[in-house]
């Protein structure tokens, strides 16, 4: 709001019996404000956010998706807080195109900061609204109305439910009538001492019926009418389909389909089992030609680093006054591709009817993924919905998106039926996105004192964002098989130098990042983008530096970071873990720090793991990660606190077993064996310590363990070992080497 003096209009805000009074001015409620909270600017009618029904619920609507981070639970808990209902009337409808607002993707641990603000400065503005018009119904002053349960009495005893408020005239029972107004975002949400739900762990919304095998994913989904379909991808990259017995599949039994397109080959049959048969059967009779040949995979690293790439200075300054230095360290870390390896493969079930599309999918963005769909299906955006369903698995840009376009596709040849395409295992370890292999180059000086005077980090990378629907392009696996192929988008940025910007302080700074475009697997956004790799990095070097200076890991941090609320983590981690400054490693055991605040804008953590190395097989045992994270605003700790052990746990599959293996003409990583995961007699104990700021912004969470995680793991292994492998995963051959 501008600073002019305004005719202010009153409205009353009552909490625990008490009325506290806030102001929005009258030229602001027909028109929206500009720079609306949160994504309150995309979709600026109140309406659109939240519904007050005839029973006096409240439906809320939102674009942010469950992915397994807990959301709709926070989200409901926002909603209800200011709307000063309980948690059990509040209904969440999240990503349907048509129905929910456009919030882009789910993504990048922004959901609380801005789905979440702006459905809080909704519901505020939504109360407030609903306030003012009792308060004239019932020919009273605001500050002498009071809520509760989804009622407003005045001290009388005379009282207006929320719904009736919102029906307006009873003879037109719209229960939006009263929203039916842009947001002016000038309401603000209660005060922090005043908030009874919001930063309690209220149960999670998504839980029991994945705890009592009910159905809770899109894996599960089974509709009147449906039939299954498969896909046969080609045998690598490149590679095109030049012959193909389409008759002698069409013959199996229960078959109802089989749709070639280009490339593209999938069929589909009455049920789940004869849709696998005829899958294998039908990639029995295909010919492909060569696929396109792939680096050396033992020389990725120097390919990556040896390729045209974008360079770019991401960050740089410098201190003329700055010590000179006295001691130089270098090192190089690599990281590999790495696969999602959704415990679930990716799934859709899709139906064409009259004309129209509709498609369930675990897509993180159903307005984008809705986009592509109608482009390579040539359809009116408009004629396709697209309604999200959980997945069993996410941590980023997966196959769910290219499953849609799979059943999408395989729908279109049998109008009327819903057809459920889920990919075999060997699809998904070999076809989805991989996270980009990458190469950190790491040089730093000390002065005299053992304090970093100057800071150099180049990274290598392939582009980590690679979603359906940016920049008007397709990007769908199918798409590019068609005979009238959609080409992919090659993305000119996308998060490989997040996080490559140290947090401390140092006079002297360089960071710079070379954007390969060339890409010879497919890449795309995994949980943290380049941030796991870069702070495994930044902090496995903080730890050598803090060697060759003789300090502490601790302390030497310390030394070099100002941000107080990135001090009070580091500091309760070393105090919750019981961290020792000088503790000697007996040879096998070790204890390591890793700390960052993701993108150095959102949550803090800090871990320290605890682990044993056994030198003559090279075999970690991660036993013990005690963690501590601040997110600003605590919604649910309870979900935070998953959502940080959840990232540890992930993070230390990816550090000491994850790598996607291939060699000159495709993927050969293709089921649990050739790509082992964490298994559960593996799992460290995990304390997860949280620090709570309740007067601050909501901070992104979802992402921010899993560095910390790797270099503290990383970190322990050195100290256990007396030696460094800066080479990820931390594989036992690595390990025996280093352990001479």
């Amino acid at each position: 709001m501008s600073g002019r003096e305004m005719t202010r209009r009153q409205f009353g805000r009552s909490v625990a019996g008490l009325v506290v009074t806030f102001s929005l001015a009258p030229d602001l409620i027909d028109a929206a404000g500009d720079g609306l909270p949160g994504n309150l600017d995309a979709a600026p009618q109140l309406a659109g956010w939240l519904r007050i029904e005839v029973d006096g619920r409240v439906t809320v609507f939102t674009g942010k998706v469950e992915l397994g981070q807990g959301i709709l639970t926070a989200l409901a808990q926002i909603a209800a807080e200011e709307l000063d209902l309980p948690l059990r009337d509040i209904r969440i409808i999240s990503g349907r195109t048509g129905v929910t607002p456009d919030e882009g993707y789910t993504t990048g641990s922004r959901s609380l900061e801005d789905g979440g603000t702006a459905l809080r400065y909704a519901c505020a503005e939504a109360r407030a609204v609903l306030l003012d018009e009792a308060a004239a119904r019932l020919d009273v002053p605001v500050a002498q109305l009071r809520t509760g349960n989804g009622t407003i009495f005045t001290v009388d005893g005379r009282k207006l439910t929320y719904a009736e408020i919102a029906a307006g005239d009873p003879a037109n029972q719209s229960p939006t009538r009263a929203l039916n107004r842009p947001a002016t975002g000038r309401v603000a949400p209660k005060p922090a001492a005043t908030r009874t739900i919001v930063g309690t762990s209220a149960p999670r919304l998504d839980i029991p019926n994945k705890m009592t095998g009910g159905p809770a994913f899109v894996q599960d989904l089974r509709l009147p009418g449906m039939v299954f379909g498969r896909v046969v991808r080609p045998p690598g990259p490149g590679a095109g389909l030049e012959n193909v017995d389409i008759d002698r599949v069409r013959a199996l039994p229960g078959v109802l389909a089989v749709v070639r397109d280009g490339d593209f080959l999938g069929v589909v049959a009455e049920r789940e089992e004869q849709a696998i048969k005829a899958r294998d059967v039908l990639a029995g009779v295909a010919g492909w030609s060569a696929s396109a040949p792939l680096p050396e995979a033992g020389r990725i690293y120097e390919w990556l680093r040896t390729r045209p790439a974008d360079r770019a200075v991401v960050a740089e300054k410098s201190d003329p006054a700055a010590a000179p230095v006295v001691k130089r360290l270098e090192a190089t870390f690599t990281k590999p591709y790495l696969a999602h390896a959704s415990l679930g493969p990716s799934c859709a079930v899709a139906e064409m009817r009259t004309g129209r599309l509709h498609v369930r999918s675990h897509t993180q963005g159903v307005y984008p993924l809705r986009n592509s769909l109608a482009e390579v299906l040539r359809l009116d955006p408009e004629a396709v919905v697209v309604e999200h369903v959980e997945g069993a698995g996410c941590y980023g840009h997966n196959g769910a998106d290219d499953a849609a376009l799979d059943a999408a596709l395989l729908a279109r040849a049998l109008p009327g039926r819903p057809v459920k395409v889920q990919w075999m295992r060997d699809d998904e370890c070999a076809w989805e996105p991989f996270g980009s292999a990458m190469v950190m180059q790491l040089s730093a000086g000390l002065g005299a004192d053992g304090a970093i005077v100057d800071w150099r980090h180049e990274v290598w990378s392939n582009a980590h964002s690679s979603r359906p629907g940016r920049s008007g392009r397709v990007n769908l696996l199918a798409a590019w098989h068609l005979a009238e192929p959609a080409p992919p988008y090659l993305a000119r940025s996308g998060g490989e130098d997040r996080n490559a910007v140290p947090l401390y302080e140092i006079p002297n700074l360089t960071v710079v990042r070379h954007l390969v475009r060339e890409m010879p697997l497919r890449t795309s956004a995994l949980r943290t983008l380049g941030a796991y790799a870069n702070v495994f990095a930044l902090e496995s070097f903080m730890d050598e530096l803090a060697l060759a200076a003789g300090a502490d890991p601790v302390d030497f941090r310390l030394r070099h970071l100002r941000d107080p609320r990135g001090r009070a983590v580091i500091e309760t981690a070393a105090t919750e873990s019981g961290w020792r400054p000088g503790l000697k490693s007996d040879g096998t055991r070790g204890r390591g720090f890793g700390f960052a605040r993701y993108k150095n804008l959102a949550c803090y953590v800090a871990c320290v793991a605890e682990v044993e190395v056994d030198r003559s097989t090279g075999r970690v045992r991660v036993r013990r990660v005690v963690a501590v994270a601040e997110a600003g605003q605590t919604v649910n700790p309870n979900g935070l606190a998953m959502q940080i052990e959840g990232g540890i746990v992930q993070a230390a599959s990816w550090t000491l077993k994850e790598a996607v293996a291939f060699d000159r003409s495709r993927v050969t990583s293709r089921d649990w064996a050739s790509y082992p995961i964490l298994a559960f007699p593996d799992v460290p104990k995990v304390e997860v310590h949280l620090l709570n700021r309740p007067e601050e912004k909501f901070l992104g969470s979802g992402e921010a363990s899993s560095g910390p995680a790797a270099a503290a793991i990383a970190n322990a292994v050195g100290h256990a070992l007396g030696r460094r492998c800066r080479d990820l995963p931390l594989l036992p051959e690595r390990l025996r080497q280093a352990a001479g």
